[in-house]
């Protein structure tokens, strides 16, 4: 008996999302087909011009402009921002800064504040058990 390897697959979602690219925005080969683990380290390894033209200029998932405006994915949602955006557009809204991304990346910047406090808290902890 021999055994059978099988290639690992994921669907186009999975390894856009791997990516940090919006699936939308990638080429129709690469929306329809299937990626293999192969494929898509050889991706992220020498990524080819269309890959690095919508890392760098978008459009960009949410996750992905979250993390450039300095906010949550839910506080772009309460900002009303439901789209994907372009690095232009990210930056106009940087230039912009509207209430509500100053409200966010405030409401961001105390939530990591809190998560610091809570880890060294617990690490004082654990230190004291020792």
């Amino acid at each position: 008996m021999t055994s059978h390897q099988t290639t690992q697959t994921m669907k186009p979602a999975t390894a856009a999302k791997k990516l940090g690219v919006y699936l939308e925005a990638t080429p129709a080969e690469f929306q329809e087909g299937v990626v293999s683990r192969a494929e898509l380290t050889g991706l992220q390894a020498d990524p080819p011009e269309w890959l690095q033209e919508l890392r760098r200029n978008g459009p960009h998932p949410r996750p992905v402009v979250a993390a450039k405006l300095g906010v949550s994915i839910a506080g772009l949602a309460r900002g009303g921002v439901t789209e994907a955006l372009t690095t232009e557009q990210i930056e106009a809204l940087k230039t912009e800064n509207p209430d509500w991304l100053r409200r966010e990346r405030s409401t961001q910047a105390e939530v990591r504040k809190e998560s610091v406090r809570i880890k060294e808290k617990n690490a004082e902890r654990t230190a004291k058990r020792s």
